[in-house]
Order: structure tokens, then sequence, then C-alpha cells
């Protein structure tokens, strides 16, 4: 969320930069409702100071003028709250602003790529997809998991169950012991103020799976990525200078509904309603947020390095990153299937975007100021399986084990 303070100074600078992430800011309507909503706080603080005035006479007569201050007062404050939740509504879906060094662009097509590691394996025979690797043994079962909840499920079993409990178990161990992320275990339901801190509410709420409880007044939602609980662990804290940075990973089911994803990657296991995924979370002093993102995108880079699969990144453009993101790298793995890169990360820094949504700050020498937060993926477990059975495939329907990855395979060589 952004400074009010600031949109006030230079709104033409924010509607050139909103503009810049595909987002039409009317200068008029923020002026119109910002304009109601501070006059309404005046009107009640000179009824409040007029009712202080009156309290301090001893003259009787006054009681009858304090009571109906008061009954204005009450009138205009509750004007003041739909005058202010109507600014809100404007407020909390703008998006955050690109830096200087992102490029301007509407879509993905003005990405830029950044760098490409390993060699893209020449098959002699014409490689299989992950759906008919999968199909060869039923590991990889869509039929049972229609039955069970409808299509973008998927069922796993044996050998490929383990190679999805592997691969987490790999990720969590790299991150943890190499790079020093702290492991959390979090709740996977959460609070729609949770949601709201990270930037999911309330721009996107089709996107969400929503519970219903009984008696309850409180929304709650499954969540979309550990991103959302791991981020808010700092909500509405103060946190010691000394303490930064905060590091922390977590493996978790992440729930999607894919609203705007009609029709796009219906096959397979690419775009999911139900997957597993090693997130990456920092807390940080917002002057080291494009150093711990460059450190942030090397830790997910290792896990492609040491499982040897070709990968490239790419630095999008202002219109192709998320809402709370100033800048984004995405890793996009090798699909020999599809015969291109397709993404399984995007590291993000978001300043103190996310940061003043979630009233999180830190004890700086300034005094109290707002952190910084970055997201990654590090990485998404199901299109990492789809990468790793279709590039280490062989002819004979074997799946070669990557040498980083058998002891948390039972020492198979191949599945």
């Amino acid at each position: 969320m952004h400074n009010i303070k600031d949109l006030r100074k230079d709104l033409i600078k924010f509607k050139k930069k909103l503009s810049d992430r595909n987002f039409d800011l009317s200068i008029d309507l923020f002026k119109s409702l910002d304009e109601d909503n501070r006059k309404l706080i005046t009107k009640k603080e000179k009824l409040e100071q007029e009712k202080k005035s009156l309290s301090r006479s001893a003259d009787k007569s006054n009681f009858e003028k304090s009571k109906l201050i008061s009954q204005d007062i009450i009138k205009v404050s509750r004007e003041q709250l739909k005058a202010q939740e109507k600014l809100n509504n404007l407020l909390y879906i703008l998006p955050n602003l690109a830096l200087d060094d992102v490029p301007i662009g509407k879509d993905d097509k003005s990405n830029i790529l950044v760098e490409q590691f390993g060699t893209v394996k020449k098959f002699s025979f014409k490689p299989k997809s992950h759906t008919e690797i999968g199909s060869i043994k039923d590991n990889i079962d869509f039929t049972t998991s229609v039955k069970l909840s409808g299509s973008r499920f998927v069922t796993l079993t044996n050998t490929v169950a383990l190679l999805e409990r592997a691969l987490i178990n790999f990720m969590l161990d790299l991150h943890t012991l190499e790079f020093n992320y702290t492991e959390i275990s979090p709740p996977l339901i959460v609070n729609e103020e949770v949601m709201f801190g990270t930037g999911q509410l309330p721009k996107f709420e089709e996107d969400q799976f929503e519970i219903k409880f009984d008696n309850s007044d409180q929304r709650k939602y499954l969540i979309p990525t550990a991103e959302v609980v791991l981020t808010n662990l700092v909500r509405e804290s103060l946190i010691n200078r000394e303490d930064l940075p905060k590091r922390f990973v977590a493996s978790t089911p992440c729930f999607r509904k894919e609203a705007g994803s009609y029709g796009k990657d219906t096959k397979g296991m690419i775009r999911q309603h139900q997957f597993y995924k090693v997130e990456l979370v920092s807390i940080v002093e917002p002057k080291n947020c494009i150093i711990e993102l460059n450190r942030m995108l090397n830790c997910a880079k290792k896990v492609l390095e040491k499982l040897e699969i070709p990968f490239q990144v790419v630095l999008l453009s202002s219109g192709d990153m998320g809402f709370s993101a100033e800048k984004t790298f995405d890793i996009e793995v090798w699909m020999p299937s599809e015969n291109r890169y397709r993404e399984i990360s995007s590291c993000s820094s978001c300043g103190s975007f996310q940061a003043r949504r979630m009233g999180a700050k830190y004890k700086s020498q300034n005094g109290k100021e707002y952190v910084g937060t970055l997201n990654g993926s590090g990485l998404a477990v199901g299109r990492l399986i789809i990468a790793l059975l279709e590039n280490n495939q062989n002819e004979d329907g074997s799946i070669t084990i990557p040498e980083a990855l058998k002891k948390y395979m039972n020492n198979l060589d191949k599945i």
C-alpha cells in the first residue's frame, strides 16, 4: 500500500508509474475522494473541540448544546467512515510501483533474458510428456482425481509420490542448512487481514478459496502460497534492527482457483488447484531489498543447478509483475515435451509495500520505519517433478535420478 501523503505530493508521477503497471489512476477521482474525507475529518475535529470547550463551562444551559453537538459528531463520524471506505477502496487496489531499472512493458513480451544455465539435452528418441511418462505405470493419475475432486487435481502414487517427497526434503535441507533459512510449518487457513497484508485481497478475491464456517463473522481462506503466512509472521510488530534480516522457508500445499486461466494448461500438472511449493520469504531493512533479492534468486537457482536441469532467468517487465512487487526475476525451466522454458519460480522484492499493509516496522536509526519484504519460490514442486521426469527420461521409459537427490530416493539410480 502506498503512503497517501506521497500520493498527494506527486499525483502526476504516480499516475505515470501506475500506468507502467497497467493501472489507470483517475487523478480527479482520487482528489475528490480525498477531499471529501479530509473535509469530514476537519468538521468532526471542530465539533469535538466545540464540545470540549463547552464542557469547561459551568453554565448548565450548555448541557443541551453539548448533547446536540454529540449527535452531530456521531452523524459526521458515520459520514466520514463511509468516505474513508470509498477512499480505501481505491488505495487498496493500487499496485506497487516498479523500480527504475525494471523494463517498461504491458506484458511478458517486454521481459529481458538475464542468463541461461545448462545444456538442453538432445534426445535420440521423441521425448515423452510427463503425462505420458506417468501413465506408463499409473504413477500420475488424473482420472481418479477427477472422480475425487474434479479437474485440475492429480493423484501421485508409488515412485512419483516418493519423488515429490524427496524433492521437498531436498529443497528444505538446501535452504535451511546451506542458506540459513528458518523452517516454518505454518497454518494453511488464514483470515482476511492476513490475505490483505500481502495483497491477495481485495483485488484478487476471485482467485481465492474461501472457507465457510458456521457462526463466524470472520472470513477465512486456504492459502494460495506460503508467502501469505510467512510474510505475515511479522505483521503488527516492531522488530529490533539487529534481528534483521529474518529468513523463512516452508513447504506447503497451495490452493488457487485459477479464475483467470480458463482454457490455459488444462492438461497435466502445470496449472493445478492444489500443489506443493517450497517458499522463501525475507524480512529486511528496505535499503537491503535488492541485495536480498539477488541472494534469494541464487538460492532458488541452486536447486536446479544441483539437479542439473537447464533453466533461464528473466527480469520481468512492469506490466508482467505481481501486484505487490517492485522488481521480479522469474526462473524458467526447460520442458522437453513443449520445447520451451516454463516458469518454476518468481523472486520478488516488494519494498515496504506489504509492510505498510501489515503494520510491520523495525527500530531504525531514525525511529520506527516499515520493513522491506521479499518472497520467492524455491521451488514449485509440481513443475519441478515435470522438469525432472522429462529432462531425465530414457528411451526404455525409466527416469535417471540426479546424484544430489539419490539419498532422498532410497539411493535409487532410476525409477
